[in-house]
């Protein structure tokens, strides 16, 4: 029997109509049922407040070794193997998290996994001797390539399309400004009541992370068919393997240099130690306007991105063998340093998204094990080339060779992405 004088497909169509209008009532202007609880914009704080809680967390470390060193009774080399222990933390808690956890909602992710950070700096703050200091900081550094990954693709799925990058950008923001604001202020806690106390300051930061991702993201389901199996197939895909490969290269050379810039300001330039702190800062407001110049670079042509920016990375590490004797000219050099080295992570990290398919968590996990592989990289050169007599200024020419190297990687991704157009 028809209905109401409707056929059924009729009947269908005007099912869908009323349902439509009812949420336009519903719902606010330019709210739709998929909006966040407190609105895009809330979203992506919360999410960049948990990069500036990471970020923070790793920096402060630097500028809190020797203080840890006294306390604990070692060298200071020696206490700095808790910066190393939380760099393996990310290198092998990214995939592994990534993979076991791929079925889990992912604001549940993003929460524990701040939990998980905040619990490893709340035992930082309470070690008492050197290999509780380190085991401490392993654990803190285990959700830290996890998070941005998962928070990378849900600051991605809340804009559209041509506006991912940007997105990933402000969300990666975070780390920018915790070097600008986070690792002064977590550093001057240190020194004021103890560096027991700035690990707790961070700790804090993690739990307000936890609270406000839960507050201001609804609760996503991980991605359709997800599954351990699953993510791992990433590994089979060679442009994932090439993207990597550019982070862990092309990045390399940034680190080659920022790990030795102190001695090279106060030796080479010859400004006063009291200035170097203000000269990091320099970097760091760098990289806040990289993150967002290079996720606008980026939606405008993600290849073309990665291309330009490390050729700009080339020449900007290049130049510290000549700025390195003008204060003037150094301060600049720093700033495009920090501005370069960030804007490629948007496109990078979108670019991982795009060649992962359907194993697109574990693949935007990697990008920052590969960026801290690019860490122990750059530092672990640039210290030969010092230790062989080239100088404090010969990890300018360093960086950009590496800066080179992973150009060459980056046109051999081009050269198959030509030929592949799926990425594999």
């Amino acid at each position: 029997m028809k209905n109401a004088g409707l056929d059924a497909p009729a009947h269908a169509r005007f099912a869908r109509i009323t349902v439509r209008t009812m949420s336009d009532l519903v719902l606010p202007a330019r709210l739709t049922a998929d909006t966040p609880p407190l609105g895009a914009a809330a979203a992506e704080l919360s999410l960049a407040i948990g990069g500036f809680a990471l970020g923070t967390g790793e920096f402060a470390s630097m500028g809190l070794l020797p203080n840890v060193a006294r306390d604990i009774d070692v060298s200071v080399p020696v206490a700095g193997h808790m910066i190393s222990a939380y760099a393996l933390g990310v290198v092998i808690g990214a995939p592994v998290i990534a993979a076991t956890f791929a079925r889990t909602p992912r604001r549940a992710m993003l929460i524990g996994l701040m939990v998980v950070f905040a619990l490893g700096n709340l035992a930082s703050a309470g070690a008492s001797n050197y290999h509780a200091i380190v085991a401490a900081r392993f654990l803190a550094g285990l959700p830290h390539g996890a998070y941005f990954g998962i928070a990378s693709l849900v600051a991605a799925s809340l804009v559209p399309p041509n506006k991912r990058a940007q997105a990933v950008g402000k969300m990666m923001l975070g780390l920018s400004v915790a070097n600008v604001l986070g690792v002064p202020f977590a550093t001057w806690v240190g020194q004021i009541a103890g560096w027991r106390a700035a690990f707790g300051v961070v700790a804090l930061l993690g739990l307000l992370t936890a609270l406000l991702c839960r507050l201001s993201l609804r609760p996503t389901p991980a991605a359709e068919g997800a599954s351990p199996l699953t993510e791992l197939g990433a590994l089979r895909r060679l442009q994932v393997w090439l993207t990597l490969g550019i982070a862990a290269i092309g990045f390399g050379g940034v680190f080659a240099v920022y790990s030795y810039i102190t001695p090279m300001l106060t030796i080479v330039t010859g400004t006063t130690e009291a200035k170097v702190p203000v000269l990091l800062a320099v970097v760091g407001a760098g990289m806040v306007g990289g993150s967002l110049f290079g996720g606008w670079l980026a939606d405008r042509g993600i290849m073309r991105a990665i291309g330009i920016l490390l050729l700009l990375n080339m020449v900007t590490l290049g130049l510290f063998v000549f700025s390195a004797h003008s204060l003037t000219a150094v301060t600049v050099n720093m700033f495009m340093m920090g501005f370069a080295g960030l804007a490629i992570g948007p496109a990078l990290q979108t670019r991982l998204m795009d060649v992962a398919a359907d194993a697109q968590t574990l693949a935007a996990a990697l990008n920052h094990s590969a960026f801290n592989m690019a860490n122990a990289l750059g530092a672990w050169l640039g210290g030969i080339s010092i230790a062989a007599g080239f100088g404090w200024t010969s990890t300018g020419p360093l960086g950009a060779l590496l800066a080179g190297g992973g150009f060459l990687v980056f046109l051999v991704a081009w050269f198959f992405g030509r030929r592949s157009p799926a990425g594999r």
